[in-house]
């Protein structure tokens, strides 16, 4: 096993390994996907009140239950708890309680570096035609990121709502920051920007796990890998070691086809600790339930794809939509999702596939992986 004490004087330890294993053993098989009702265009928008869509999310998840699924990966913001933390933390509960309804359990995220850097509360803008996840938002922005001010405010976050969820049995995990590597200094690939932005992130990133494992929580805390070669240690970036080091459970994500996915899962197996894929399916890439399911369980690995019913989010485009709008929409299969906003599916072979593959899984995993 990898040496992994290379977190920071002052933060707690993550679970040891064998009791991250022994929950692990207690899982089903983890099957499910990213949620986001079609609804919202953003976090914000899913968790305002204004805007929070019971009767659409509780539509939606039994679309989710009926392909055997029981995990979601759902995204918090921290704007949302500081203009109403009351108000947000009885939403949080009302999400749980319609997911628990239909037998799926929740994986929280707190963070997120991803797509829009300056996010705002209020009526969030329309989809812009033909962009995949065109409205979708940081957490925190830029601006509270590099403010010391909101530090506080940001702990006093990730405190009230791991506290308030942290021996609740609906909740599944949680991930402290989705790809905080991530941001559009990834795609301008600029050394400098990048090394700024890790400057920023990695004080929050450690601090956040401390606040959340100070809660005491019973589920485990991970940050998923994404980017880059992890098959060394030397190979880690300073925030990938940082993740590794403070993770319970070790996450990733993947959208590359099965050959891809199975050298990054034996990458990762010599860290010893349960594996969760976090995000994977891209059509396209070769990233299909069939491709990588299959694989997924014979490993042990748990496995979320992103999306469940085409909405306003539009990630149903590819990626590459934000250089190119897709006005007329892909002319193959989608990208991502699987269900119209009426239930239809995209492709009716494939769900039969996901109703196929989740229905051996009985409520308890219990397996030895393949090496």
């Amino acid at each position: 096993m990898h040496d992994l004490a290379i977190a920071t004087e002052n933060s707690a330890q993550p679970w040891p390994a064998a009791d991250a294993q022994l929950w692990h053993y207690r899982q089903p098989w983890l099957v499910g996907c990213n949620f986001t009702p079609s609804s919202a265009v953003n976090q914000l928008e899913m968790w305002q009140a204004a805007s929070f869509d019971a009767a659409t999310i509780d539509r939606e998840l039994a679309l989710a239950a009926s392909l055997g699924m029981n995990a979601l990966r759902v995204y918090l913001h921290d704007l949302v708890f500081a203009a109403d933390p009351l108000g947000f933390l009885a939403r949080i509960d009302s999400f749980l309680d319609i997911a628990a309804a239909h037998g799926l359990r929740t994986m929280l995220v707190l963070f997120d570096s991803c797509w829009h850097p300056e996010p705002a509360l209020g009526d969030q803008p329309a989809p812009t035609p033909g962009v995949h996840n065109s409205g979708w938002v940081q957490s925190p922005g830029t601006a509270a990121l590099a403010d010391p001010a909101n530090r506080e405010r940001l702990r006093a976050y990730v405190e009230t709502v791991v506290g308030r969820f942290a021996d609740d049995p609906r909740v599944l995990a949680w991930d402290i920051w989705n790809e905080p590597d991530n941001g559009p200094e990834v795609s301008r690939c600029d050394p400098d920007e990048l090394a700024a932005k890790a400057a920023l992130v990695i004080p929050l990133l450690v601090d956040a796990f401390r606040w959340a494992r100070g809660r005491r929580p019973s589920q485990p805390l991970t940050s998923a890998l994404w980017l880059g070669d992890w098959s060394k240690l030397t190979l880690l970036s300073g925030i990938q070691a940082i993740q590794l080091a403070h993770s319970d459970i070790i996450s990733f994500h993947n959208y590359g086809d099965a050959d891809d996915f199975g050298r990054r899962v034996q990458w990762l197996k010599a860290f010893d600790r349960p594996i969760l894929c976090t995000e994977f399916m891209a059509r396209p890439t070769g990233s299909t339930f069939e491709a990588i399911l299959p694989l997924a369980r014979a490993k042990g690995v748990g496995a979320l794809c992103w999306g469940l019913v085409r909405g306003k989010t539009q990630t149903h485009l590819p990626w590459d939509s934000w250089a190119t709008p897709y006005l007329e929409g892909p002319a193959g299969p989608w990208f991502h999702d699987i269900f119209e906003a009426d239930g239809t599916p995209h492709d009716a072979a494939e769900v039969a596939f996901l109703r196929a593959i989740t229905a051996a899984n009985d409520g308890a995993a219990r397996w030895v992986a393949a090496e």
